[in-house]
């Protein structure tokens, strides 16, 4: 007989179930503290799942990390090896240098070529430095004109006649002892130079180390407005001053340019040699695709090389 009356089993069964719940929340909370310190230990997983997440958080008009700009010189080194790997029917010489100075890069054969008409640069400036000398005149008559024309006539129109005039007149030894006082092997009866001379001559008239300013103005005029823009000039972009002279004869073609543009200038010369074709479109082209590639890479003004 059961004199406490009836037994209450449903309360033991109640606290029982309490302290099972509790072993269970007591789990929960030290398994997510364990992955709470992984998480803090190793970062957050970079799954794509949290990439796009993270993708979808950012600040609406966040701008993405800058790309890294293209490496347009260092490009063109390869790029002018190209062009003239792609044609090797033609002996090619390429010489650019900073006319601010530093080493001149060159590319192909920069052995001597036939100078042509480059060479009458030398010429004018040899005049120049005479008159600056005292031991010279642009008042003087010389041939049917004065000298003054002549300079002009055999830069801007590449007049032979006047270059024979000029160069009698200064006499071919002081001519040598003026190139020799520049830094330049020359012989105006060979007429040879290499594209590195020639890029030395440009870079020196740019400075301002050859000539007196009124001089130096004067001379890069006439080579900016000359009779024949087919070679280097048409290859350049807007923007870009171009002083240059050109060059023809027995087979060899070529130019010499002063490029600027935005405070920078450099001076760049071409020199061809090929089965005497003269200015054929297959040379042309030539000229023009590595003219590209220079003003391309250091303007800006054409397609990236590389």
């Amino acid at each position: 007989m059961n004199l406490k009356g009836p037994q209450r089993p449903a309360t033991g069964s109640a606290a029982a179930r309490r302290r099972l719940l509790l072993v269970w929340t007591t789990l929960l909370v030290v398994l997510l503290g364990t992955v709470s310190l992984g998480i803090a230990r190793t970062g957050t997983p970079r799954t794509d799942f949290f990439a796009s997440l993270a993708s979808q958080l950012q600040e609406p008009g966040a701008a993405a990390p800058a790309a890294k700009p293209p490496r347009a010189v260092a490009d063109l080194d390869a790029e002018i090896r190209r062009i003239l790997a792609e044609n090797g029917d033609y002996r090619i010489g390429v010489v650019l240098a900073d006319t601010r100075g530093g080493e001149p890069k060159s590319f192909g054969d920069v052995t001597e070529y036939v100078a042509a008409s480059t060479a009458k640069i030398i010429t004018a400036a040899a005049y120049y430095h005479l008159v600056e000398t005292g031991e010279k005149s642009l008042a003087v008559p010389l041939g049917s004109f004065d000298a003054a024309f002549q300079v002009k006539a055999m830069v801007n129109s590449s007049s032979d006649d006047s270059w024979l005039l000029l160069m009698q007149n200064i006499g071919y030894p002081k001519l040598i002892e003026y190139a020799a006082s520049i830094g330049i092997s020359y012989d105006p009866e060979q007429n040879e130079l290499t594209p590195a001379e020639m890029t030395s001559l440009l870079q020196q008239l740019s400075a301002g180390k050859l000539l007196n300013s009124e001089h130096t103005e004067e001379l890069l005029g006439y080579m900016q407005e000359t009779n024949n823009d087919r070679l280097i000039p048409a290859a350049v972009g807007p923007g870009i001053t171009v002083q240059h002279k050109y060059g023809e004869v027995a087979g060899y073609v070529h130019d010499a340019a002063i490029l600027s543009s935005g405070g920078r200038s450099y001076a760049l010369a071409i020199y061809t040699w090929g089965e005497q074709d003269g200015e054929s479109e297959a040379r042309l082209d030539v000229i023009h695709e590595l003219t590209g590639a220079v003003t391309g890479a250091l303007f800006g003004d054409g397609p990236q090389p590389g």
